[in-house]
């Protein structure tokens, strides 16, 4: 039986480098056997059916194949349908009275307690804060992503080393786990 699953590619399209058209992705993702291939937006959102159930070896063939296809190498994670609907259920703030602008999703291809981000002073970014969740972080930057500070902390290669993680804004987080289910 097939699952539905979310690609989440880190770092495409941004500034006009390392550009991947959406065409493009759609046909390395069915070159790779999956099936119901759609994108959305252009910063790196696909998803697909696939019969396979090892979401990180479904990463790594699509890594392989976008660098024999593109040239370069883009971090990928996959992510199924029962997780993304888990993330966007466990939400620790209140989504439905917040803008999406103001919450924030990072996806990471591990575990991450909140050991690693000891060293981010959450007081000297109020009202800015976050909350950790399974292979997820939830931030809530009223000011929007671009101008958070403690967007900037949580992203220090200190924070991050070892992982893949990549950010999608609410809207994005939502419309993931309704394409998937």
């Amino acid at each position: 039986m097939s699952t539905g699953y979310a690609a989440l590619l880190r770092g495409i399209n941004v500034g006009g480098h390392r550009k991947v058209p959406m065409a493009e992705l759609r046909a390395v993702l069915e070159g790779l056997g999956h099936g119901g291939v759609a994108t959305y937006l252009q910063s790196g959102n696909a998803v697909f059916t696939s019969d396979a159930t090892d979401e990180d070896a479904l990463a790594r063939a699509l890594e392989q194949a976008m660098e024999q296809h593109f040239g370069f190498t883009v971090d990928c994670l996959v992510r199924g349908a029962g997780y993304l609907r888990a993330v966007v259920d466990d939400c620790p703030f209140p989504a439905a009275e917040l803008e999406a602008k103001q919450l924030h999703v990072t996806y990471f291809s591990a575990p991450v307690t909140a050991e690693r981000f000891a060293a981010v002073d959450r007081g000297a970014h109020a009202p800015e804060d976050f909350r950790t969740g399974d292979r997820a972080l939830y931030l809530y930057a009223p000011q929007g992503l671009g101008r958070s500070k403690l967007a900037d902390a949580l992203a220090r290669p200190a924070v991050t080393r070892g992982l893949v993680a990549t950010t999608r804004n609410w809207n994005t987080v939502v419309k993931l786990a309704e394409l998937t289910g």
